[in-house]
C-alpha cells in the first residue's frame, strides 16, 4: 500500500483502522492515494484519527488546520504526509495558506464546542460555527473541491419534538443551545452552497463520539472526563439520575463513515446520521469506568443542566447502511477498552493537559 511504511508507527493509535477494520480502509485507498486533503479541526479527537486514517490510505498531503482551542501539540498526529498549520477558520490568511494547496477533499470538523461552551459564550460560537464554516465553503467553492463533508451534530439538530430514533428527515427548530443552533445553521449554509453552487456536500451527524484521542477539560465530553477522574480517585458525577441514555459511537467508526461520504456520489447533497444505533444507560457507562480503572471512588448525582432536555438519545442508523455502507463494528465495551488504553499509554501529557 502507497506510503504504509513510512506512517507505519502511526498504526497502534489509529482507532478503528487496524484489525478488522483493516480491510474497510483499504477499500478507500484508490479514492484518497496520492490525494491533497483539508482537515479543519485535525488536532481533534475525530480529526486526530480522521487524518491517521487518510496518512495510512497514502494520500499525498494531509494538511490540518487548527488553532488548537480544544488539542494540544504532542497530540497532533505525526507522519512524513501530514502537515500541521496552526490557524483559525475566521483567518483569511490562514484559509488562503491551507487553500493555496488546492486540496480535494474538506472535512470540515473545527467548530466551538459544545453545549455549555456555547451558553456561556454565545458570540464567540456563533462566529465560529456560523462565520467560520461560511468563510471556509467559500473558498472551498472558489477552488473547485471534489467533496466537502461537514460535522453536524445528531444529538444537537434533532429536539423534543423530533421522533426516537432520530431519523434525517425529522430535524427541529425548537433547540436548547447555541451550539444546536449553529450546527443546524452550518447544515444550511452546506446546503446553499449545494443548492446554488452544485458544492459536493455532505453533512455528517455524529452522535456522542468517544475513542483515543480526546483529552478531558472543562468543556469535553463526559468519557474522557470520568476517565481522568477515576484515574485520580475522584468520584464520576452524574447529572440526573443515570437512567439517561446516549447513543455512544466510537470515533473509529465515525472515521469509517467519513471517509465514506467523501467518495460516495450517493452521498452528495444528503445528511447523515453516523451513531451506533444503541442506547447506553448513562449508569451503565460510568460503572464500566470504575471498573476498567480500579477506581473505587464511586458516583455522586447532581443537579441536570437547565439546558439538558433530551434524556434519550438514539440514532436511526439505516439511511447510512443503505447511502453509504455505514456498518458501526466497534461495541461499546471495546471502545471503552481502547480508550482506557489511550489513557494508560498518554496519563502523563492528558494529566499536565487536562483543563477544568
Amino acid at each position: 500500500m502507497a506510503r504504509r511504511d513510512a506512517t507505519q508507527n502511526t498504526l497502534p493509535t489509529v482507532a478503528g483502522i487496524t484489525g478488522k477494520s483493516e480491510r474497510t480502509m483499504e477499500s478507500f485507498e484508490e479514492f484518497y492515494r496520492d490525494a491533497t486533503i483539508l482537515v479543519t479541526g485535525g488536532a481533534g479527537a475525530i480529526g486526530g484519527n480522521l487524518c491517521r486514517a487518510l496518512s495510512f490510505l497514502g494520500a499525498r498531503k494531509v494538511i490540518i488546520l487548527d488553532n488548537l482551542s480544544s488539542s494540544y501539540e504532542w497530540n497532533i498526529p505525526k507522519a512524513p504526509n501530514i502537515s500541521f498549520v496552526k490557524g483559525d477558520v475566521l483567518d483569511d490568511e490562514a484559509l488562503k495558506r491551507v487553500f493555496r494547496e488546492k486540496p480535494a477533499y474538506v472535512f470540515h470538523l473545527a467548530a466551538h464546542f459544545a453545549n455549555q461552551n456555547s451558553v456561556d459564550n454565545p458570540e464567540t460560537d456563533l462566529m465560529v460555527n456560523g462565520m467560520g464554516i461560511l468563510k471556509v465553503l467559500q473558498y472551498a467553492h472558489m477552488v473547485g473541491v471534489k467533496r466537502f463533508v461537514y460535522s453536524s451534530s445528531g444529538c444537537g439538530v434533532y429536539g423534543l419534538d423530533s421522533k426516537m430514533p432520530f431519523e434525517e428527515h425529522d430535524v427541529s427548530i425548537r433547540l436548547h443551545t447555541p451550539y444546536q443552533v449553529t450546527k443546524l445553521l452550518g447544515e444550511l449554509y452546506t446546503n446553499y452552497f449545494y443548492n446554488l453552487y452544485n458544492l459536493p456536500i455532505v453533512n455528517a451527524r455524529f452522535f456522542n463520539s468517544f475513542g483515543p484521542g480526546e483529552v478531558p477539560g472543562r468543556y469535553r465530553n463526559v468519557i474522557p472526563n470520568f476517565f481522568y477522574w477515576a484515574m485520580k480517585g475522584e468520584p464520576l458525577p452524574i447529572t440526573g439520575d443515570g437512567t439517561e441514555t446516549r447513543d455512544w459511537t466510537y470515533v473509529g467508526d465515525i472515521v469509517q463513515g467519513l471517509l465514506a461520504m467523501g467518495v460516495r456520489e450517493e452521498a452528495v447533497g444528503e445528511a447523515i446520521n453516523l451513531g451506533s444505533g444503541i442506547e447506553t444507560r448513562v449508569i451503565d457507562m460510568a460503572n464500566s469506568v470504575l471498573r476498567l480503572t480500579g477506581s473505587r471512588a464511586g458516583i455522586v448525582y447532581r443537579e441536570r443542566r437547565d439546558w439538558d432536555k433530551k434524556t434519550h438519545l438514539l440514532s436511526c442508523i439505516a439511511k447510512g447502511q443503505r447511502v453509504i455502507g455505514y456498518n458501526p463494528r466497534t461495541t461499546f465495551e471495546e471502545g471503552l477498552l481502547e480508550t482506557h488504553r489511550w489513557f494508560v499509554e498518554n496519563w502523563e501529557n492528558i494529566a499536565k493537559s487536562a483543563e477544568f
